[in-house]
């Protein structure tokens, strides 16, 4: 491979954890994920990754962004999110990546992305939750809804890089 091409690789790579990253704060990283993928393959005209691929990601895309939706229809809480925890999300999820990459090498890293900054994310949720008046809190209900609503989407997220990563190095 050339420099270029190193270069372009890693910049795709790191657009992907990136997909994975947004979905603990709420942004459609899916989305995110299934366009650098289509860039990619755009670039290298579809050699590794082809229109098949691409047509499954976007299933599973349109299936996480619709549960999103369709949980914050239903009345799911959203997580509060502010410059603060974006920040503390970010190093928990590099904590993550290092705890977790010994264990399951790149899909440890990519876990360990989505699982660090969704624990941050949870337990500032659950300490803003404790300090609200008991009538102001989100109920039970809804704020599950919200946490399963987020796990399923980091899931498919992590589903498609998965996907993407087996084709370009098998």
């Amino acid at each position: 491979m050339t420099p270029v091409e190193i270069a372009g690789l890693t910049i795709f790579i790191l657009v992907l954890f990136a997909g994975i990253f947004s979905t603990v704060l709420g942004i459609p990283g899916t989305i995110i994920i299934l366009l650098d993928v289509i860039l990619y393959a755009l670039i290298t005209g579809f050699g590794k990754i082809g229109v098949k691929i691409i047509v499954v990601l976007i299933v599973i895309a349109i299936l996480a962004e619709g549960l999103d939706f369709v949980l914050g229809m239903s009345g799911a809480a959203r997580m509060e999110i502010t410059r603060k925890i974006v920040w503390v999300s970010a190093l928990s999820s590099l904590a993550g990546a290092m705890i977790l990459t010994p264990v399951f090498f790149g899909l440890g890293t990519v876990m360990g992305i989505f699982l660090g900054g969704f624990v941050c994310v949870l337990i500032f949720e659950l300490l803003h939750q404790s300090k609200l008046k008991p009538a102001l809190r989100a109920d039970l209900g809804t704020f599950l809804a919200r946490v399963a609503g987020t796990l399923v989407k980091g899931f498919c997220a992590l589903v498609m890089i998965v996907i993407t990563m087996s084709n370009i190095y098998s």
